[in-house]
């Protein structure tokens, strides 16, 4: 017997199994599984009443919310394709993903109407715009209100609604654009079911466990939880935006176990005064994924927080989760060495192969020095970009996706990211990683947050710079950074100079986003160095 493998039979299961069980809060809002349930088959109905079928792509602007929520699965499950947008994106960005995906519908909160009103004019597609709100109504020029269209249909799945093949595209999330226009990647619901089991499996989800989404619903299938979480029968706590403080004000009042960070989310917990006073004894495991982190942080976290802190490291193209840098109880580690494993990249999860390979695609010595390229294959891969073949032949070759990433393994298969391809900085033939040096910064007590770009040099080619951020009532010069990573690098990797800035430039997760602060350097360059 085949079933089609699909994301909607964990909405079902839920439903089934957890009827009475509070499986969504949001703010004063708590639903069961059975109201989650009825409300995404609403819906569902009101979709298909706009004339929304299969094959359609439904945009949602949205921050973290019980509505978004629900869309992972009322859209879905009559064959449309959810788009959900990064609500940091500029004007011409929404505009160009809208325009590329060819929606029918936008679903927007009241806070961007006016982004929507700006960019309206330039949409070629969007032939429905309802209101994510309580009011009864939207405004003139929209199509209704959300709560307003669900209330008058059936809280069953809609009878109209065709059977979805595991095949089909279920989700597209468009990629910030580093290397041009943002690029579509199609996540099917077959990668969707399968990247559920292989997460749940790894990190160990049960219906005991409350989860905090930290990390935006419209970044990366918001790590997956979407998915995984409802089919184990978790609970989902909504947070609009991550604040340290409201974050663990919500641990403490929903007794949560779980929430993702990015390493940037994790310094400003770990430097927010007053989170002491906040019981946070229900927590049992923290992931920091989205970029690497030094040992230091794990360990600090660990302390604050008393629970696993560990990273995860995957890519939109892949649904995300690819490693987990777990502990291994046959492999014991303390101290020093443990937190060394914590924020190593991991190893692959069920579900996953991983490779480190040369330019030449051979795997590279697992010897922890030798630098190649991390490439996957496995279930959670995407289908592909887009209305982008070329682009999709480019990442996928041999039947392994290209990440991008440059990574060094050892014996036991631990994978270490030491930057972006792109990042690697290549000063007189050396390879420098911009990670390893922003690791022995991050140790340094006067440095709130760094970044680490080359810059132009006559002599080398390129050379690091590190840009900097110090604490509030610190101080340091440029003379002390120096010497401080002089005294923990070799020579040729330490940088060379420092700037001091008030605020790094960060994404939709609060990710530093590293080539607008390269591009500052090179914008008058004639050419790149690499």
């Amino acid at each position: 017997m085949n079933l089609p493998l699909s994301p909607l039979r964990f909405k079902e299961r839920a439903a089934r199994l957890f009827p009475n069980k509070v499986g969504v809060v949001c703010g004063d809002g708590r639903f069961t599984y059975r109201e989650f349930a009825g409300r995404a088959d609403r819906l569902s109905a009101a979709l298909l009443r706009l004339g929304i079928g299969p094959g359609d792509r439904v945009a949602f602007f949205s921050l973290n919310c019980h509505r978004l929520l629900e869309a992972y699965y009322g859209v879905v499950q009559i064959g449309a394709i959810l788009l959900p947008l990064n609500v940091r994106l500029a004007p011409a960005d929404f505009v160009f993903i809208l325009n590329d995906a060819g929606a029918g519908a936008l679903f927007v909160e009241p806070d961007f109407l006016p982004v929507w009103r700006q960019i309206r004019g330039e949409l070629k597609t969007v032939r429905r715009v309802i209101l994510l709100a309580d009011e009864a109504a939207g405004p003139a020029e929209a199509d209704g209100n959300y709560e307003t269209l669900i209330a008058r249909e059936a809280a069953a799945p809609p009878p109209a609604a065709p059977p979805v093949g595991e095949d089909a595209v279920a989700e597209l999330f468009y990629t910030s654009g580093t290397t041009g226009s943002p690029k579509g990647v199609m996540l099917t619901h077959r990668n969707l079911y399968l990247h559920a089991f292989n997460a749940a499996l790894s990190l160990q989800y049960t219906d005991a466990d409350i989860q905090v989404h930290t990390i935006p619903l419209f970044h990366v299938n918001g790590w997956g939880t979407p998915q995984f979480l409802t089919m184990v029968g978790g609970t989902h706590v909504m947070l609009r935006r991550f604040d340290p403080s409201d974050l663990c004000a919500v641990v403490q009042r929903e007794r949560a176990t779980r929430f993702f960070l990015v390493p940037t989310m994790a310094n400003a917990l770990l430097n927010t005064p007053g989170l002491e006073r906040f019981d946070l004894a229900s927590l049992r495991r923290v992931v920091v994924g989205g970029s690497p982190g030094a040992p230091a942080l794990f360990q600090r976290l660990e302390e604050r927080l008393g629970c696993l802190c560990h990273t995860g490291y995957g890519l939109s193209e892949t649904t995300p989760i690819l490693t987990m840098a777990v502990p291994q109880a046959h492999r014991p580690e303390t101290g020093e060495a443990r937190y060394r494993r914590l924020a190593t990249t991991g190893q692959e999860v069920p579900g996953v192969e991983l490779r480190v390979v040369d330019e030449q695609g051979r795997d590279v010595p697992q010897d922890e020095k030798t630098i190649g390229e991390i490439v996957v294959r496995g279930d959670a891969v995407m289908a592909g970009y887009w209305n982008q073949p070329e682009e999709t032949a480019r990442v996928i070759r041999d039947g392994w996706f290209h990440t991008g990433d440059m990574a060094v393994w050892d014996a036991e298969r631990y994978v270490l990211i030491v930057d972006r391809k792109k990042d690697i900085i290549i000063s007189g033939g050396e390879n420098i990683s911009s990670i390893e040096i922003e690791n022995v910064l991050f140790t340094h007590p006067a440095v709130l947050e760094s970044v680490v770009v080359s810059v132009p040099d006559e002599q080398w080619g390129e050379v690091p710079k590190a840009v900097v951020v110090i604490r509030e009532g610190a101080a340091a010069s440029e003379d002390e950074i120096l010497a401080y990573c002089r005294e923990r690098l070799a020579r040729f990797k330490a940088p060379r100079s420092v700037d001091f800035v008030p605020a790094l430039p960060k994404g939709g997760t609060g990710k530093i986003l590293k080539r607008e602060v390269r591009e500052r350097y090179w914008a008058s360059q004639a050419k790149r160095v690499h």
